[in-house]
């Protein structure tokens, strides 16, 4: 795709996240965390849980739960968390 010139979309890098993690292919997440970071994707909900659920398959849990901590508040878990109180 790069070659061609065409840009990755949000679910694209998703379903490569998928595969990276069903293979347990660590070098190649991080490898593809990169541009997902410099299109500002990091924050996209699917992309966000496809890359904890690559870096917790892969084992290395440090960077799970660093993308983890810098996902967004969503306002539905503001609201569920108000009608907790």
């Amino acid at each position: 795709m790069q070659n061609e010139g065409v840009e990755a979309a949000r679910m694209t890098f998703v379903g490569m996240l998928n595969a990276c993690a069903s293979v347990a292919a660590l070098w190649h997440g991080r490898h593809i965390h990169s541009p997902i970071i410099q299109r500002g994707y990091e924050s996209d909900i699917f992309v966000a849980t496809s890359l904890i659920d690559m870096y917790a398959k892969c084992g290395s849990i440090e960077d799970a739960s660093r993308v983890f901590n810098k996902m967004p508040t969503y306002e539905v878990h503001k609201k569920v968390h108000s009608f907790s109180r």
